[in-house]
């Protein structure tokens, strides 16, 4: 069973499908990275999990069955584009909203204290929201996100705004909250965020969910049999370039410098690793041979692009 579920989700605006047959699924205790280009139906997706609007067709599923009002107590979204009173003290209204998600105030300040000391903000508490900078008040909006201990967490762009330190800042809290056993999904277009932080991933382009799966699998399933070797300079050039050539391997990009050569070999279909590195190591002395495995940028890039070629 899957913690959350969107089952055969269409949603149309005047004359545009935002959503076409969405079917996404999230485990439970997992951080799912919802990715896509701009325009592709992420944040409709989002709101129709928040609540916020609700799909022409289809259903979300949430914990084993369809997602009701009341559970939105048990979710905390941080939005992209950010909601707070800017003329409201920071302290008000974080137990406002706080409360409005079932907390009692006492709980509510507690849980604040905790956050505020957590993120070093107390002296902020009592200032009024238009009077922070703004990696200051995207701070408080992430505070106000988790302080209730929602059990799923929705970020769109969570690092939108933030400073590299205060960015780290937020990733390695993230990463807590899934210790302590949240299912969190976010939204973004950082794809080396993807690859530190994601267990499973959703890529929906043109309306349209068109990869789905765990992150290892995916660069798995797009590896090309292509390796970047780094060998000692052999003290004969023309010697030592003759002995590139082989049957195992095609080569290119080769690069020299004055102590090594580095190259990248792609190997052909029925050729094995061990035979192909035991045939370099009996030609140069190896510094490095290792894999390339396509990063999740690649894989974004070249999937989005492989649909609008269709």
């Amino acid at each position: 069973m899957y913690y959350l579920e969107t089952s055969h989700v269409v949603k149309q605006y005047s004359g545009h499908k935002a959503l076409d047959d969405v079917s996404i699924q999230v485990h439970e205790g997992k951080i799912y990275g919802l990715l896509g280009p701009n325009g592709a139906g992420k944040s409709t997706l989002i709101r129709i999990i928040n609540h916020i609007t609700a799909p022409d067709s289809g259903q979300v599923i949430f914990n084993g069955r369809q997602m009701t009002a009341a559970d939105m107590a048990r979710i905390g979204y941080l939005p992209e584009e950010r909601g707070l009173y800017k003329k409201m003290k920071v302290a008000e209204q974080a137990i406002y909203l706080a409360r409005l998600k079932g907390m009692t105030r006492n709980d509510a300040r507690e849980s604040l204290r905790y956050w505020f000391d957590k993120f070093d903000i107390r002296a902020w508490a009592d200032k009024k929201l238009g009077e922070l900078s703004k990696g200051m008040q995207q701070k408080v909006q992430f505070i106000i996100t988790v302080m209730h201990r929602p059990e799923f967490l929705i970020f769109d762009e969570p690092f939108s705004g933030f400073d590299p330190v205060n960015a780290q800042l937020i990733r390695n809290e993230i990463l807590e909250l899934k210790a302590q056993g949240a299912t969190i999904m976010f939204s973004t277009h950082n794809m080396a965020s993807v690859e530190e932080i994601c267990d499973e991933i959703g890529l929906i382009n043109r309306s349209r969910l068109v990869l789905q799966g765990d992150v290892d699998d995916i660069r798995e399933s797009h590896r090309q049999g292509q390796y970047l070797v780094k060998v000692r300079r052999p003290a004969d050039p023309q010697v030592g370039l003759q002995a590139l050539d082989s049957q195992l391997y095609s080569w290119n990009s080769l690069v020299r410098s004055s102590h090594y050569w580095t190259w990248q070999l792609r190997r052909e279909q029925q050729a094995d690793i061990p035979a192909i590195f035991s045939q370099i190591a009996a030609r140069f002395d190896i510094i490095s041979f290792e894999e390339l495995i396509p990063d999740m940028n690649e894989i974004f890039i070249k999937t989005v692009q492989n649909i609008q070629q269709q």
